[in-house]
């Protein structure tokens, strides 16, 4: 029976010692690299056998399947954060990494050491679709970064240092601001009232209905702000009013 990822993500140390083991014995006798052969027997690629032992938490204690790969618990580690780092879906897939964000959300030390990698990771699919412009590409990126967020792998921290970066185009890209406010990671509040969101992205807020008009009035009293961002709170009033116009005049 073919072994899929999330077994060997999630599995005990002797669920994980009862799969090594059918190949054991047969893997030792190799003498081409262990990890690519045993990889092939479980139908992964290298990189993708090393995330998923090496992203379970009971990796350092896997002394004998490290070996077995020619490997040390700790060599696996470095290896898996290399590979994280900088493998765009091709040798780990999107489904593979949505899978590890939504198995780690509940492991504090791997969410730390995914946290870590982010940076590096994240910079490398971005120079990437800016040089192809592959819509294939945008949507894997798209959906990666709503895991993120959503199971809870980026820290306030990440979405400041996001949030800062008001020329980035890939925070529109992705609707970034939106899916912030929608983790809860920073409240609605917070984020509607600062200059370096833009007044493009509040209305993207405010069409989703994140934002209480209340919030919408409270800003509006600022003087400062820009003539863009008026409009868009001053129509979104508007619309409310006429909406609650129409309502009274049908019941």
């Amino acid at each position: 029976m073919m072994t899929d990822f999330r077994q060997i993500l999630t599995g005990s140390t002797g669920e994980i010692a009862a799969i090594f083991g059918v190949h054991a014995e047969a893997c030792k006798a190799q003498r081409e690299n262990r990890l690519a052969w045993m990889a092939r027997q479980l139908h992964f690629t290298p990189e993708q056998l090393i995330c998923a032992l090496a992203f379970n938490p009971r990796v350092l204690q896997l002394t004998e399947i490290a070996g077995l790969l020619d490997y040390s618990p700790s060599e696996l580690i470095n290896r898996r954060d290399e590979i994280f780092s900088h493998d765009i879906y091709r040798k780990v897939s999107l489904d593979n990494i949505l899978t590890i964000y939504g198995v780690i959300k509940d492991q504090p030390e791997a969410i730390q050491a995914v946290q870590n990698l982010l940076p590096t990771r994240l910079g490398k699919i971005e120079s990437e679709i800016e040089s192809t412009v592959n819509s294939t590409l945008i949507e894997k990126y798209k959906a990666e970064m709503r895991a993120v967020y959503m199971d809870g792998i980026a820290s306030i921290d990440f979405a400041e240092n996001r949030l800062a970066c008001t020329d980035s185009g890939f925070r529109a890209l992705i609707n970034e601001v939106v899916i912030i406010t929608e983790s809860r990671l920073i409240p609605a509040g917070d984020i509607f009232f600062r200059d370096t969101v833009l007044p493009e992205e509040k209305r993207k807020l405010l069409s989703k209905g994140l934002i209480p008009a209340d919030l919408v009035a409270a800003r509006l009293e600022d003087q400062q702000i820009s003539p863009r961002e008026k409009k868009i709170l001053t129509d979104f009033l508007s619309g409310l009013n006429r909406l609650d116009k129409t309502g009274a005049q049908n019941s």
